[in-house]
């Protein structure tokens, strides 16, 4: 097992994916707690849609994908938390809104010029050869700005999330930490979709965080339990998808799901 992993670190391209991969999955542990009680665990996979709107449309035209789904990306969390603030429109139904109709113009996108070809396929499922060295520099840079940012944040993070009625009578701008929250997902998500794949990004928000609060019962001991896990659960999903040729995304995916399945039950077993 020990030679197997030296040879994985032998190739640069899995160097390249471990970096990045290791600070998205951080970045994702850290704001899928707050997503998952303010029960926005779907926003994640209505941005991907978005993203893979916007990465399309970027490929087709030339342009530096992450530089027009980074801001698209952004712009569609405001407005996506706008539509769940309005009395008409709430929660899923706006997620729903977004999902298929960017999906749908990424598709429309795609087919109208280029067709379904290797680069548009690794953005719907991921692929870990798709790291350039621009990608993993840009990564790099955006997910220390996240880090630092939630850090920078936290306690005002901490309060929007568990009561924002209360933190708004206390004179915290709820909505603009709200904001915070969006942008900073809306970044995450688009640094996960090259690895992960627009299907299975919103997974890396939303598993570690529900298998944290198996076992942990506050805030912080949930965030730090769900990062640990996030990380964990990534390596394990690399090394898996090297050894066995298996997509990276989906092997990360049921690393989370099995290690869910063991937090659920030691939870019940707790119980009794």
């Amino acid at each position: 097992m020990m030679q197997n992993i030296m040879d994985m670190f032998s190739y640069s391209f899995m160097i390249r994916a471990l970096i990045v991969g290791i600070l998205v999955s951080l970045c994702s542990a850290l704001l899928g707690t707050s997503l998952v009680l303010k029960r926005y665990s779907m926003i994640g996979d209505g941005l991907s849609h978005v993203g893979f709107a916007a990465l399309a449309i970027a490929y087709v035209t030339n342009l530096t994908p992450l530089a027009i789904a980074i801001p698209i990306c952004v712009l569609a969390a405001f407005l996506l938390l706008r539509m769940n603030e309005s009395s008409k429109i709430k929660g899923d139904a706006a997620t729903a809104l977004m999902c298929s109709g960017a999906l749908a113009v990424g598709v429309m996108t795609v087919s109208l010029t280029t067709g379904m070809n290797t680069d548009v396929c690794n953005y719907m499922f991921g692929s870990i050869l798709a790291m350039s060295k621009y990608d993993v520099r840009i990564s790099i840079g955006l997910s220390i700005v996240v880090l630092i940012l939630y850090i920078l944040f936290y306690p005002r993070i901490f309060a929007v999330t568990f009561d924002e009625t209360f933190a708004k009578a206390t004179g915290t701008k709820s909505d603009f930490y709200n904001m915070i929250i969006a942008l900073l997902t809306a970044i995450t998500v688009v640094l996960g979709m090259r690895m992960m794949g627009t299907l299975l990004i919103s997974s890396l928000l939303v598993f570690p965080s529900l298998s944290a609060m198996r076992i942990c019962k506050t805030f912080k001991s949930v965030t730090i339990v769900a990062v640990i896990i996030s990380v964990i659960c990534f390596c394990v999903g690399v090394y898996i998808s090297y050894q066995y040729s298996a997509p990276t995304g989906s092997s990360i995916v049921i690393v989370n799901v099995v290690v869910f399945l063991i937090c659920l039950v030691y939870e019940k077993r707790k119980e009794r």
